[in-house]
């Protein structure tokens, strides 16, 4: 199926440096995540993972649980092959000069930002979306075009929406679907609040291995929920991020359960997913 395909696009894998004394650990909220102590993932090894697995380029995302908002060894390492990776980093969005901070990484060739508001190492708190002392740098990556995705669950979705809303020009892309409950399968009205969403163009979907794990539990099903997904959203607000190496598995695993699950969709759908709409999110990765 991927030979069928134009060239497979990641925007969720993630790095971390074997060099520990220029790329020192400092992980947001104080706790390193489990994933991240158990060996380096470094660049070198994600782009020999793309080469087995047929995946031409990616969006790489800067593992906040390692370096806090230090952005260094993302920023380094993606621009050591531009022809193949762009970089996601953090910032700290409530700074005074979050702003200044946002235009020096851009510089340094961040392609986008990512906001953590939780995960794995503590429970999520929308507060800091909802927060006016970040909306000044919001309006900096509407400035510069930069898209913003969120790490949060379904307690977050109405601080999405207000932002989505505010700050109309900046795609907003939702890490891993915000974790909706679809245990109860087909209408899916546990994840109504993800649905709801739909009718704001500037939201787009991130879809990992989390999701495609849920939809084999309880009433769902692959089947029933990603046509549903496709239809109220659009293929093309769709797209494939490996969570590489955090989910378990090689990476040409994880990208097989992917097309595994989103058969059903047409090959149109699928081009999207897999790669259109990773490369209108991050033009550099076209071509």
């Amino acid at each position: 199926m991927t030979r069928s395909m134009s060239a497979i696009v990641d925007i969720h894998p993630h790095i971390i440096s074997d060099d520990e004394q220029r790329y020192p650990p400092a992980p947001l909220f104080g706790k390193r995540s489990d994933w991240s102590r158990e060996g380096a993932n470094t660049v070198e090894t994600l782009i020999a993972a793309m080469d087995e697995a047929g995946v031409r380029k990616a969006a790489v995302v800067h593992s906040s649980t390692t370096y806090g908002f230090d952005n260094s060894y993302v920023a380094d390492a993606c621009a050591a092959y531009p022809d193949r990776l762009v970089a996601v980093g953090s910032v700290d969005m409530l700074a005074p000069d979050a702003g200044d901070t946002i235009r020096m990484w851009h510089a340094r060739g961040l392609a986008g930002l990512r906001i953590f508001t939780g995960g794995s190492t503590r429970d999520f708190d929308p507060k800091e979306l909802e927060d006016p002392r970040a909306f000044a740098a919001w309006e900096v990556l509407a400035e510069l075009g930069l898209p913003m995705a969120i790490q949060t669950g379904p307690v977050g979705l109405p601080q999405v929406r207000m932002l989505a809303e505010k700050f109309a020009s900046v795609p907003i892309i939702l890490d891993h679907l915000a974790r909706p409950d679809v245990l109860d399968g087909p209408p899916y009205a546990n994840a109504a609040d993800l649905f709801a969403l739909a009718d704001l163009p500037n939201i787009y979907l991130k879809l990992t291995p989390r999701i495609f794990g849920d939809v084999k539990k309880g009433d769902a099903s692959a089947e029933t929920f990603f046509p549903r997904v496709a239809e109220a959203f659009g293929a093309n607000r769709m797209a494939w991020g490996s969570n590489f190496p955090n989910s378990p598995g090689t990476l040409s695993e994880i990208l097989m359960t992917a097309l595994a699950g989103l058969a059903l969709l047409s090959e149109s759908e699928r081009e999207w997913v897999f790669g259109k709409t990773a490369q209108h999110l991050y033009p550099a990765l076209a071509g």
